[in-house]
């Protein structure tokens, strides 16, 4: 696994995605409860950014049509999304948070 850093524990606060870019991919990271998500930000429906959207029970709705992804797995929870969104494995180093793009997880 390659691990690189996506931003400091300071930058998220719980249930605000934040938008980071990692080797060109854009992420949405999510801190909810007290776990850290990283899911790509790119709505599988209609390809606009999930960053944008709001943080329910461990879920991202897309702001543009509803499709909501759970954050552990990608998988859509909701339409008009039937693809899933890549997740990516994360670690926690120091203040430092770490994501693996080229390992996304298996939903």
């Amino acid at each position: 696994m390659t691990f690189q850093r996506a931003c400091s524990l300071a930058e998220l606060t719980d249930n605000a995605p934040l938008r980071v870019e990692v080797d060109g991919l854009d992420v949405a990271m999510v801190r909810h409860e007290d776990e850290i998500f990283a899911i790509e930000d790119e709505c599988s429906h209609a390809a606009v950014a999930l960053s944008e959207g709001d943080v329910d029970d461990c879920t991202i709705e897309c702001w543009m049509h509803g499709s909501r992804f759970d954050l552990r797995t990608g998988k859509p929870t909701g339409p008009p999304a039937t693809a899933p969104v890549p997740v990516f494995p994360v670690q926690v180093d120091g203040d430092d948070v770490l994501i693996d793009i080229e390992s996304p997880l298996a939903g």
